[in-house]
């Protein structure tokens, strides 16, 4: 358990790092600004990966990473102020960019496992992404006709 939460840690801490660096690049936010809103995440993150190995339930750890991260941040909860204004120095792309980063490395690295999947896989991928330009290109049509925009 002990190396599970050592490769945990600097999983974590490295996926910080980049995070901070990204929020920084792209949004403008000082790395001293989100440092501590990252180490909220970090500690919500890893708080529910030891909780996930430690309890015997089929519950993927996200749900329980979820769960407390909804709990300390609730209205009622001692400190929640300071910590919802700590995390939200950290913007949400900024966190999303190393996880896509680090899926594209991923299936670009293993191609076999990638066409193991099968062709269906692929033909799901390029609905979604028609269905997400579409229904975003419909959203912004409507949006910029009501505003009289266009």
């Amino acid at each position: 358990m002990l190396k599970n939460i050592q490769e945990w840690v600097l999983l974590l801490l490295i996926y910080g790092v980049v995070a901070i660096l990204g929020n920084w690049i792209g949004y403008d936010i000082f790395p001293l600004q989100a440092v501590p809103g990252m180490v909220v995440l970090i500690v919500i993150c890893l708080l529910g990966l030891v909780i996930h190995k430690l309890l015997s339930f089929k519950i993927p750890s996200v749900a329980y990473i979820a769960i407390i991260g909804i709990v300390v941040s609730m209205p009622w909860m001692p400190g929640s102020e300071q910590i919802v204004a700590w995390t939200s120095e950290v913007n949400l792309l900024a966190l999303t960019t190393p996880i896509l980063a680090y899926a594209g490395i991923a299936i670009g690295r293993s191609w076999s496992d990638f066409v193991k999947l099968g062709w269906r896989s692929i033909v799901v991928a390029v609905c979604v992404f028609f269905g997400t330009f579409l229904g975003s290109a419909l959203i912004a049509e409507i949006i910029l006709r009501i505003q009289g925009i266009i």
